[in-house]
């Protein structure tokens, strides 16, 4: 992330980070939607959105608004600029949970790489890790081991999936399996959009002796097509800000532990 582009993110208010983040799980969303989300009015919520436009973060289009095409920031780079300080405090936790020398894979996404970033503070790390970008965060440092699983790209951020990526995973036993995800489900499981990286992220869990799972409180509001796993597949969820209360009460009744950053 550039220094302007770090800049804008920090002039983004909480109810705009919401607003690019649903766009970018749904793809389109209208003013009216938005208003009674938020419990403000429609012109409140066309300024915000004027607001984004004029950064480049989505489009604006008649009574909505819906992903940028073309000249517009790609999804991953406004990714990027979503909580990028709540990112980094989840990164700083998790390091604090991770010790010297501990096996860990870490998944996809930019709060998987907030994570990676505060772990190279840590000594004798064994990494495996689905995501080019991950990779290329260790590669820099050039002190770990790292292993970058077999398959096909998949998006801007460099993820992998496929069979390859699974059985390369299924050939490890980890520590630690890190891993990022698009929204909740009822009753607090995990859920994301693209099946094939859900695919990987259920080898991981299967070869890991704990599962902690990443997420920014834009998050908190959002499903996903699918089911990562069950609740109880996880043994922790770190965020960046106190969980609604439907999720503390989903994750109590499944024996969850969770951190806020």
């Amino acid at each position: 992330m550039t220094n302007e582009d770090a800049s804008i993110a920090k002039s983004l208010t909480p109810r705009q980070q919401q607003i690019l983040a649903i766009v970018q799980q749904v793809g389109f969303t209208t003013i009216e939607t938005l208003a009674e989300r938020f419990g403000v009015s429609a012109q409140t919520v066309r300024r915000d959105i004027i607001q984004l436009q004029a950064s480049n973060f989505l489009q604006r289009f008649h009574g909505g608004a819906g992903l940028a095409s073309g000249g517009y920031r790609s999804a991953y780079a406004q990714k990027l600029m979503v909580a990028p300080q709540g990112k980094q405090r989840i990164g700083v936790a998790v390091a604090e949970i991770v010790p010297a020398g501990a096996s860990i894979f870490l998944d996809v996404g930019t709060t998987v790489e907030a994570v990676a970033r505060a772990l190279l503070e840590k000594p004798g790390l064994r990494v495996v890790t689905s995501s080019v970008s991950v990779a290329q965060i260790f590669c820099n440092h050039g002190i770990f081991d790292v292993v970058v699983t077999g398959g096909s790209t998949r998006g801007a951020n460099g993820s992998l999936v496929g069979q390859a990526a699974i059985a390369c995973i299924m050939g490890f036993r980890f520590d630690y399996a890190v891993l990022g995800f698009g929204g909740f489900d009822d009753d607090g499981a995990p859920m994301d959009f693209d099946l094939e990286k859900i695919a990987v992220r259920q080898a991981a869990i299967s070869r890991s002796a704990q599962v902690l799972g990443v997420a920014d409180a834009s998050k908190f509001d959002q499903t996903g097509t699918a089911r990562i796993a069950d609740p109880k597949a996880f043994s922790m969820i770190v965020t960046d800000a106190e969980p609604p209360a439907r999720l503390r009460e989903a994750w109590q009744r499944a024996g969850i532990a969770w951190l806020v950053a």
